[in-house]
């Protein structure tokens, strides 16, 4: 059995997203933040701060090297992961990647709470969420399928992904 790939910008809704298609599908969940955490024994933001974007980047290929060697699982992929051809390479090998896409303002509204967010822990976040947006969106669109998030409720969009990967064969 194939992964189901998420990737997306952050707040676009995959780790919620993720679960509940998992659940759905009878898949194991697998979160690459989460397994970035564990081996590192520090969070994201720590990570960020005292060892720089660089190393995050290389534990992270790490991860969705070893993530992607197994099957039957619903991976939700941290935003970044797209910015490296090799992660999109291994994640395809035995998955299909679907992106979740949402507008600036959504994903502002949805991510304003949450502290963890080092690539938002700036003066003007909604700025950034555009810039950042705008530098990977050629690096999103590589995706197999894509999905808008941003007016839609879970359930339905877990049902356009079930029927994405039912048309692939893959679930």
């Amino acid at each position: 059995m194939k992964n189901i790939v998420l990737v997306g910008f952050m707040g676009t809704g995959k780790t919620t997203i993720a679960k509940v298609l998992a659940r759905g599908l009878g898949k194991k969940y697998v979160n690459t933040d989460d397994l970035i955490e564990s081996r590192e024994k520090k969070n994201i933001n720590d990570i960020f701060k005292d060892d720089g974007e660089t190393y995050f980047r290389k534990v992270e290929k790490e991860v969705i090297k070893e993530a992607s060697r197994q099957a039957d699982q619903v991976i939700d992929a941290g935003g970044g992961v797209v910015l490296d051809p090799e992660n999109m390479e291994n994640l395809r090998m035995t998955g299909t990647v679907i992106c979740l896409w949402a507008d600036p303002d959504t994903i502002c509204e949805r991510t304003k709470k949450y502290k963890h967010r080092p690539l938002l822990n700036v003066e003007d976040p909604k700025k950034r969420i555009t810039e950042l947006l705008d530098h990977r969106r050629p690096f999103y669109e590589k995706a197999d399928f894509h999905v808008d998030t941003s007016t839609r409720d879970i359930g339905s969009i877990v049902e356009e992904i079930k029927r994405i990967v039912d048309r692939k064969g893959n679930s």
